[in-house]
């Protein structure tokens, strides 16, 4: 449980801010307007792959540091805003940090498979700061620091006062919610719990081996059950140890390159496609394993079960994601008198097939006669745009201090 020191938004925050979204694979500046009234506008974006595809840079890999990822920032900060613009800034870090003020938070470690050099307890708003000088951007100033399952409640608070619980279901995975008598606080604070690291949970032989394989073994468990970054190395698991008991693809030589010998040869993106096959014969699901795995003629029963595989992965992610954040109702208002919002954002809720169906069935499942009193509020950007209220709320802060 990590306290961001972070309250809940008015709505009437207003004014210019430059966000910039750091979680996953690309990073997203963005050119901000907050005009009250829960209204948000955005001015102008950037979005560029941290790892370029060509392979003349990799700054999620060990060959980078700290330094050399925070001036790529601030190189495509200045890109976006030329390097005479005076704003505040507010930094979304979707990674685990250790939070001591508004603007200050201290990595605690990479997860996603991020491996860069000089980062691991170090404040990253020092590092950003850092790189914005030495690019000559003095008159921007980073005010405030966040994680996405923050900015994604603080988002959808703007406009929604009963929203009280963000959840980010994409690359990663992670909630927060609105705390209101926090322990140890000087008062209410949205409150960062880290669900991706929930552990102690009923996994199976598939999650051992995908964990032993990862960065991190032992961490990250209920993520890798759940995320984007990992679901499609999951099924590719259980696909490989049913064509090695002769249960699919008989005659399929395992040397061969592709899916499923090779690791990685499945992501999400596959998985989505495979769950919203509905062409007669699964023509999709066929096409995609020649020209991924070269096979031929697939026999339709190989392509049904490639199809339920991935329906059972993703219904038990979106029972995980439901049973994490009934939890968190549970102890917000356990008879849930009140309504509530749970905002979520991320890939996997807005773009896996069935995925944001199955979580509400989920929550409708373990929340029965009350489950109305909870809506699902689609968030989309909540990382970019929660940047700019938190730099808001900080300015305003710094300001009323």
């Amino acid at each position: 449980m990590i306290p961001s020191f972070f309250g809940m938004p008015t709505g009437e925050e207003s004014g210019v801010f430059l966000s910039v979204d750091f979680g996953g694979t690309n990073v997203r500046v963005s050119l901000i307007k907050l005009l009250g009234h829960g209204k948000i506008t955005v001015l102008k974006k950037l979005s560029t792959f941290l790892k370029d595809p060509g392979g003349s840079y990799d700054y999620t890999s060990s060959a980078a540091t700290g330094r050399e990822l925070f001036c790529f920032l601030a190189g495509q900060i200045a890109g976006l805003v030329g390097a005479d613009a005076t704003v505040p800034l507010g930094l979304t870090f979707s990674f685990p940090t250790k939070m001591y003020a508004l603007d200050k938070a201290v990595l605690i470690g990479w997860t996603k498979e991020f491996k860069t050099r000089m980062t691991a307890g170090r404040d990253i708003n020092i590092l950003l700061h850092d790189a914005l000088q030495e690019q000559g951007l003095r008159g921007i100033k980073p005010v405030a620091v966040i994680n996405d399952t923050v900015g994604t409640l603080l988002t959808a608070a703007y406009g929604d006062p009963h929203a009280d619980i963000g959840s980010i279901c994409g690359t990663g995975h992670n909630t927060c919610y609105f705390e209101p008598l926090p322990p140890r606080q000087h008062g209410p604070v949205i409150i960062n719990i880290e669900s991706g690291n929930f552990d102690g949970l009923p996994v199976n032989d598939f999650d051992r081996e995908l964990d032993l394989k990862s960065e991190k073994p032992g961490e990250q468990v209920l993520e890798k059950m759940v995320s984007g970054r990992y679901l499609g190395e999951l099924m590719r698991l259980v696909v490989l140890d049913l064509a090695h008991k002769g249960c699919l693809f008989q005659g399929k030589d395992s040397d061969m390159p592709g899916f499923p010998y090779q690791t990685n040869s499945l992501n999400a993106e596959h998985m989505s496609l495979m769950l919203g096959d509905k062409t007669t014969g699964l023509a999709g699901i066929a096409a995609w394993l020649k020209g991924s795995a070269g096979i031929q003629e697939p026999l339709l029963l190989e392509l049904g079960a490639l199809q339920t595989i991935a329906s059972l992965l993703t219904a038990r992610a979106a029972r995980l994601v439901a049973s994490t954040c009934a939890g968190v109702l549970r102890r917000l208002d356990p008879l849930l008198k009140n309504p509530h919002t749970i905002a979520v954002d991320g890939s996997l809720y807005g773009k896996m097939t069935g995925f944001a169906p199955r979580l509400r069935a989920a929550l409708d499942e373990i929340l029965l006669d009350r489950a109305g009193q909870v809506t699902l509020k689609p968030t989309r950007d909540g990382s970019g745009m929660g940047a700019a209220i938190a730099a808001a709320m900080a300015v305003t802060s710094e300001t009323i201090r």
